[in-house]
């Protein structure tokens, strides 16, 4: 059963990077099944809804982990300043310092935004309720804490944006240790 699995989340990491480097409209099956290397009718095997459910899956994966290892712990860890230099690390890991883009970035900004418009709210919500929580812990108001969170995930999301355009990812490495910086600054 793990290997079925592991088999399963390697195919969908391969779909990731499709979208990522297509977007979903530019996501031809022909690119995807070069990229994962199963052929079309393999790939309806997997996923009988298409494209679409191949998407919808990917999100579901990214939205899995960043639950675990961002939401989760900025709401849970018994030191919430040590949640976010954490969150920070796993944000910089994640998107490889600046180097991959945020898919659900991409969806959110491209023309099937509305068809996955719930999974990108609740992408973003998710990120700003759970840091917003932390900082609530560290003793912010309601409407401060949720101001900075918003702040903070702009500056994380504009960062990648901004080292894409300039092909530097150091522009998303000092971004991120700013934002970390103000947002711990007491």
């Amino acid at each position: 059963m793990a290997k079925r699995e592991t088999a399963r989340d390697d195919l969908l990491a391969a779909l990731a990077e499709v979208f990522r480097a297509h977007g979903y409209e530019g996501a031809t099956l022909s690119l995807i099944s070069e990229a994962t290397g199963f052929g079309k009718g393999s790939l309806y095997n997997f996923f009988p809804g298409g494209k679409e459910q191949m998407a919808n899956e990917v999100l579901a994966a990214i939205d899995c982990w960043f639950n675990e290892k961002i939401y989760t712990p900025l709401r849970t860890a018994s030191d919430p300043a040590k949640g976010i230099v954490e969150m920070y690390a796993a944000t910089s890991d994640y998107f490889r310092s600046g180097q991959r883009v945020c898919l659900v970035g991409v969806v959110a900004l491209g023309a099937s935004r509305d068809l996955f418009s719930g999974k990108v709210k609740v992408y973003f919500a998710g990120w700003v309720d759970a840091l917003a929580a932390a900082l609530r812990r560290l003793g912010d108001g309601t409407a401060e804490a949720r101001r900075k969170a918003e702040q903070a995930v702009l500056e994380i999301q504009g960062a990648l944006v901004l080292a894409r355009a300039f092909d530097d990812p150091k522009v998303f490495s000092r971004a991120l240790k700013e934002s970390e910086r103000r947002l711990l600054a007491t």
